[in-house]
């Protein structure tokens, strides 16, 4: 089998946030894209599941506004700490 080169058509923005994920100035798009299917194929099969049923509670509207969190748990956040 040849190794064939071919071109991927991104938008700006992704090739922007590509950018700022490189290690050096000189480390190609493959290698950082690389790095990234190999941090996404080391999720462990519960953490996929945990991401899997946090993505639904999202869509269903199953999540809490921060401000609502801090009062509701009287967290003193005034330093910006936690976000």
């Amino acid at each position: 089998m040849v190794d064939m080169d071919t071109t991927v058509q991104i938008s700006k923005e992704l090739l922007a946030k590509l950018a700022i994920m490189k290690m050096h100035e000189k480390e190609s798009y493959e290698s950082v894209i690389w790095d990234l299917i190999e941090d996404r194929m080391e999720f462990s099969e519960q953490t996929k599941k945990n991401l899997a049923e946090a993505e639904e509670d999202i869509k269903h509207g199953r999540v809490h506004k921060w401000e609502d969190v801090v009062k509701e748990l009287k967290i003193n956040v005034s330093n910006n700490s936690f976000r």
